[in-house]
């Protein structure tokens, strides 16, 4: 999953946008053949001036990175007067600048930039600001807001916090539960920030106490070796919170391997297998609490309005906004139908 400072004090408004939502009035003249973001009708859906967008994200070595890249293409698609420069993407920091600056280069009207290390990258987002082409910076932010002109991302802690309050309120009535946690690599702020999200979820619950925390390393691999280890030494929990649903695949795996199926899970990002899990409710996984790859057909929408001059349709601003946080939604048994187009494999 992607590495990202918590952009809580950046929230756009009090409710968070989600895929779309309110970027609807960007003008568009979509077709119905995505199925990844929200098709809402445009306010305008007139083609515009002609915008050529550059697309630079990491490798999609990831089912989320894998889905970035498969929503920024397909929503591009979606309109005529849009220009598609995508580069081929890549973890090796030093690659990816010389990717970015190749589309400087071609003078390409707005850049959206998923940055393999947000940090390592801030340069070259400044030199793109610098040389009059507006940066979008997608969910690993930039060290500074001079490197781009609109951040728009998720929002880690509030997945922890939902996921926390979500299993707070099916634990309610029940006397000293207590819970686990499968998160994801230590090392990254993101998984720090969702932890701290979950914990003071469950600050409002005292009848819940947290017994267990394992890491692992958003892989299946981990996330079933992790869980094993989870269920060998806790014996008897009532609820567990993963982190990210491809990690998830291995921990479910475990298991099924161990028998267990006395406890409920939520797990985090927003796969198809995971929706899948949950609309045939046969298992342990009930919900999953969103961090959606929609972010980049957004961005996509706001490269778009910010290449054609325009600002969101809705609002009264004459200019998109400086930031967008989207909102980690919970998806279970009841809503999984309306977010099933939207998982990720």
């Amino acid at each position: 999953m992607p590495e990202l400072t918590s952009r809580r004090g950046l929230l756009f408004g009090t409710a968070a946008i989600g895929a779309g939502a309110l970027l609807v009035g960007c003008t568009s003249n979509e077709s119905d053949d995505e199925p990844a973001a929200n098709d809402q009708p445009a306010a305008d859906d007139k083609p515009g001036k002609a915008v050529t967008i550059g697309f630079a994200g990491p490798q999609a070595d990831h089912g989320w990175l894998n889905a970035i890249n498969d929503n920024a293409k397909s929503r591009a698609k979606k309109y005529s007067d849009v220009t598609l420069e995508i580069t081929e993407g890549s973890n090796d920091t030093a690659a990816q600048i010389g990717q970015i600056e190749t589309l400087i280069n071609k003078k390409v009207d707005v850049l959206v930039v998923l940055p393999a290390d947000g940090k390592a990258l801030t340069q070259v987002g400044l030199k793109a600001m610098r040389a009059g082409i507006p940066v979008i910076n997608l969910d690993r932010i930039f060290n500074t807001p001079q490197a781009y002109r609109c951040w728009i991302g998720g929002d880690n802690y509030g997945m922890g916090l939902n996921a926390g309050h979500y299993i707070g309120e099916k634990l309610k009535g029940k006397s000293n539960a207590t819970v686990i946690e499968l998160a994801g690599l230590d090392n990254l702020e993101l998984t720090q920030q969702r932890t701290k999200g979950f914990d003071d979820a469950l600050k409002n619950y005292p009848n819940i106490k947290k017994v267990a925390r394992q890491a692992a390393e958003f892989t299946v691999e981990s996330g079933q070796a992790k869980m094993a280890q989870l269920l060998q030494a806790q014996s008897k929990f009532d609820a567990l919170w993963n982190h990210d649903d491809d990690q998830g695949v291995g921990a479910l795996r475990a298991i099924e391997q161990a028998g267990r199926d006395d406890f409920l899970m939520v797990g985090g990002a927003g796969a198809l297998s995971a929706f899948q899990a949950i609309k045939k409710d046969d298992g342990v996984l009930k919900a999953t609490v969103l961090y959606p790859p929609t972010m980049a057909a957004s961005a996509i929408d706001l490269a778009r309005a910010l290449g054609q001059s325009k600002g969101i349709g809705g609002m009264a601003e004459f200019e998109i906004p400086a930031s967008v946080t989207l909102y980690s939604a919970v998806v279970d048994k009841d809503n999984v139908d309306q977010y099933m187009p939207t998982g990720f494999k």
